[in-house]
């Protein structure tokens, strides 16, 4: 079998087969200026989340609940379970990153998101032996979701538009659209309702908090554990 490699060439063939996808990053950074600018998050503080977190998801999320002072033991949950899916991602790519150590892999599984994972699994699918495709593949994402939340701050700063302005539904209306593409059919219906029902429930119990974030996750991701395990 060809050994595993970590070459210049994986790190330009992934930024070059990334670049179609930067399209759709564009957006999703606008709307989480926008949102850590309505947060009052500073320039340099909004610029600094999207530099060492880089986590599209759980930034928003954070920013949905963002408070003075920050309710940073919420914030720090609800981050945690949105980003989960990362630790089960990962291991998938083991074949290409269990041979290195140092850089490469804390480099290459910091950029990695939804998007070049999959770009990578396929890639590895395929016979492809250059593990530095991952790295080379999130870089771009990284750099264009970094410039684009800052370019999304000085928009909302420029507009400022009122805390109940139309703009902050774009947060939500992201998540929404990405429950289409994880519909597998009628077996997410059950963890689905689960989650809806105690999101909805805690809210109702605990008004003018978050918590139902958190709990309705939790919950649905019980359920469809167990709904898979029991399908097993």
């Amino acid at each position: 079998m060809t050994p595993v490699v970590f070459t210049r060439d994986g790190l330009i063939r992934g930024a070059r087969d990334v670049l179609p996808l930067l399209l759709g990053v564009t957006p999703f950074g606008l709307v989480t200026g926008i949102a850590s600018q309505g947060a009052d998050l500073s320039l340099g503080e909004a610029v600094f989340m999207s530099v060492f977190v880089y986590a599209g998801a759980s930034q928003l999320v954070a920013l949905a609940i963002w408070a003075h002072p920050p309710p940073l033991l919420a914030v720090t949950l609800a981050a945690f379970v949105v980003n989960l899916r990362l630790a089960l991602m990962g291991p998938v790519l083991s074949p290409w990153f269990d041979r290195f150590r140092g850089w490469r892999v804390w480099f290459s599984m910091f950029v990695m998101t939804d998007q070049n994972w999959a770009m990578s699994v396929r890639e590895m699918n395929r016979g492809g032996r250059d593990a530095a495709y991952l790295l080379g593949s999130g870089l771009p994402m990284w750099l264009v979701w970094t410039i684009t939340t800052a370019v999304g701050h000085y928009a909302g700063s420029a507009l400022r538009p009122p805390p109940g302005h139309p703009v902050f539904f774009a947060a939500l209306a992201v998540f929404v659209s990405m429950l289409a593409g994880m519909w597998r059919g009628r077996r997410d219906v059950l963890p689905w309702l689960v989650a809806a029902a105690v999101s909805v429930t805690v809210a109702r119990l605990l008004p003018g908090t978050f918590w139902y974030i958190i709990a309705g996750s939790l919950a649905g991701s019980v359920v469809g554990g167990w709904r898979d395990r029991e399908r097993a």
